[in-house]
């Protein structure tokens, strides 16, 4: 069952009254927000104001248990304990420092820990293939054999993007994701970012 707002629009998220403490300091107290389907939105405040931590309570970072309140997501309450449960759901966060391995190429960091496979043997043919779909989907032109290293921070960070959306994504959480772009990375982002709403990406 969907969850509609009062102009009958679908809800796809809903944080009611969130607290997360650590030991002598209260990180956040009492947070809500509600988010429709295909909506985008951006949190904004000082360092320090509990932005990441609550990206990181929603994705399972901090799961179920080590916080008060309530996330309910597609209209049931979720209980997330780790960040797989997160993703299993179609949730998924790229935090501000990437997680990829510089010395592996493009195509492994996209598929790293869920490589296709055939009669249990990775299918590196099937992984060439996906990854340059999936590269073109955020506009990238690079052979998938090209170790992470040897690309820009902003062409990383849509590596990250085609990560999530072979992970078939309905909420993508990009925590400060123009911090370490220049100018034109990050218009490319936000281009991208546009074009996934359109897409249905929430």
């Amino acid at each position: 069952m969907t969850t509609l707002d009062t102009q009958g629009d679908p809800i796809l998220l809903e944080m009611r009254s969130i607290t997360k403490e650590f030991p002598g300091v209260k990180a956040l107290s009492n947070v809500s927000l509600r988010v429709k389907a295909g909506e985008i939105h951006a949190i904004c405040g000082e360092n320090g104001a509990g932005k990441s931590t609550l990206m990181k309570v929603l994705s399972g970072v901090y799961g179920y248990g080590s916080y008060t309140g309530d996330i309910v997501y597609q209209a049931e309450t979720q209980q997330f304990k780790d960040i797989r449960a997160s993703e299993a759901a179609g949730i998924v966060i790229i935090h501000q420092e990437l997680a990829l391995i510089p010395e592996l190429s493009i195509m492994e960091n996209i598929f790293l820990g869920n490589e296709p496979t055939k009669w249990g043997v990775i299918d590196w043919a099937e992984a060439r293939k996906r990854s340059i779909e999936l590269l073109a989907r955020v506009g990238l032109r690079e052979d998938p054999d090209t170790p992470i290293k040897e690309i820009g921070v902003g062409k990383q960070q849509l590596v990250e993007i085609a990560k999530a959306l072979n992970k078939s994504v309905r909420l993508l959480i990009l925590d400060e994701p123009t911090a370490a772009l220049n100018e034109s990375d990050s218009q490319h982002l936000l281009d991208l970012i546009l074009g996934l709403k359109g897409k249905g990406i929430t």
